[in-house]
């Protein structure tokens, strides 16, 4: 099944946040998804099983690095 998820990132206490964005794209350019980047928030497009595992390294690799919020709505509806 098809679906999209729109995640944004939010990295607490650090200096910078761009890094952050950053490796959260680079890790989804790993997988085949298709990634439409904004200034606020991400949309994913793929099936589902590709988008979840994206999501979930995203806030597993990062949260090593520091604290962070990672909001995500998953759509099975939304343009796809």
């Amino acid at each position: 099944m098809e679906i999209s998820a729109q995640i944004s990132l939010y990295p607490l206490k650090q200096e910078r946040l761009s890094p952050a964005i950053e490796e959260a794209w680079r890790i989804i350019e790993e997988y085949d998804i298709i990634i439409q980047k904004g200034l606020m928030s991400t949309v994913l497009i793929g099936e589902r099983k590709e988008v979840f595992d994206a999501v979930t390294e995203i806030f597993e690799e990062l949260s090593k690095k520091g604290m962070l919020v990672l909001n995500v709505a998953f759509s099975n509806a939304c343009p796809v």
